[in-house]
């Protein structure tokens, strides 16, 4: 009986043929990539200006209601504190919970404060440090904030964070993203000459508004969106006012900061660039959030329109909602 099977060969493609079959498989599947529509990885870059950065929190909130989780977050001073509780898993709404609990109006009567289950002063958590290379300890503050948040080390939060500090000899920028993550804040808010300074990792730590007062610049390589939240504020001396000592020292720090800032931003700018309208807050008046909370509200709708402009952004995805409370 004939064999009327057909033979079939395997092909054999050869070097050149295999080469260029590869080649064409890969710029397809990266063609098929590009088409299918890709979620923007958001970066979020928190700025140093001490009370002045309450006003982070409502830009936070934006961000919750739009369902838009960061994939990066950095933070300098008062940047790396609120950014560091949002990194934790706290939402907006819950971090301001938080500040609110303690940071009341001094113009209330102090027994009031009695009445509120854990409420604390805000002054309580300035202690004198003389000869500790500053004049207050920030101890108590970062032991509450360590017990705010699940996390103490920067492997266990939800969102990476970069902290940024200054080594005090050089003035370098020091970006801290690994081990304990509590000593890096306190590193970070660690104003020269207010703040003592912080011994990590075998050097000298500052306030990283020294070197980068708003890091968007560590996002780039990361993210393809940098949202850059400045809250440096703006001051006109009223009639009469005179600074205290430490009063010079702050606003100098500040100015400093400024000028570091202003001439950052005419080489390297952000995608999206925050300013709230703060008006004469200065770096230990904490006392005056909710003064802060509504001044930055017209920011924040400013800063819901044009991410609600950005295509992929701003649609709520699974996992990716508000942070848990």
């Amino acid at each position: 009986m004939p064999d009327n099977s057909t033979n079939i060969r395997p092909a054999v493609l050869s070097r050149r043929e295999f080469l260029l079959f590869t080649g064409v498989s890969l710029l397809l599947a990266a063609c098929g990539d590009g088409l299918r529509e890709r979620r923007p990885r958001v970066g979020l870059a928190l700025g140093g200006g001490g009370a002045k950065g309450l006003a982070h929190i409502p830009m936070l909130e934006a961000l919750d209601e739009l369902g838009i989780r960061p994939d990066r977050i950095t933070g300098t001073s008062i940047g790396a504190v609120i950014g560091v509780l949002y990194a934790s898993g706290l939402s907006g709404t819950r971090i301001r919970a938080l500040v609110e609990q303690f940071l009341v109006n001094r113009s209330e009567d102090d027994s009031s404060l009695f009445g509120l289950p854990h409420s604390l002063r805000w002054l309580d958590f300035i202690d004198p440090a003389f000869g500790s290379g500053g004049l207050l300890d920030s101890s108590d503050f970062i032991d509450f904030i360590g017990e705010a948040i699940p996390a103490h080390r920067f492997r266990d939060l939800e969102i990476p964070l970069k902290v940024v500090a200054a080594e005090l000899w050089s003035g370098a920028q020091v970006v801290l993203d690994s081990g304990p993550v509590l000593s890096a804040v306190q590193a970070s808010m660690a104003v020269p000459g207010v703040f003592p300074p912080v011994e990590r990792d075998g050097l000298i730590l500052v306030d990283g508004g020294v070197a980068n007062p708003l890091p968007f610049d560590l996002l780039r390589d990361e993210c393809d969106l940098v949202i850059a939240i400045d809250v440096s504020g703006n001051h006109e001396p009223e009639d009469g006012e005179e600074l205290s000592s430490m009063g010079v020292v702050f606003h100098s720090f500040q100015i400093m900061s400024q000028n570091i800032l202003t001439e950052k931003l005419r080489y390297r700018q952000p995608e999206i660039y925050v300013k709230p309208d703060l008006m004469n807050v200065r770096m230990l008046e904490f006392y005056k959030a909710r003064e802060v909370f509504d001044a930055a509200l017209p920011a924040k709708l400013q800063l819901t329109r044009t991410l609600r402009n950005v295509r992929g952004l701003s649609k709520p995805r699974p996992g990716c909602s508000s942070a848990p409370a």
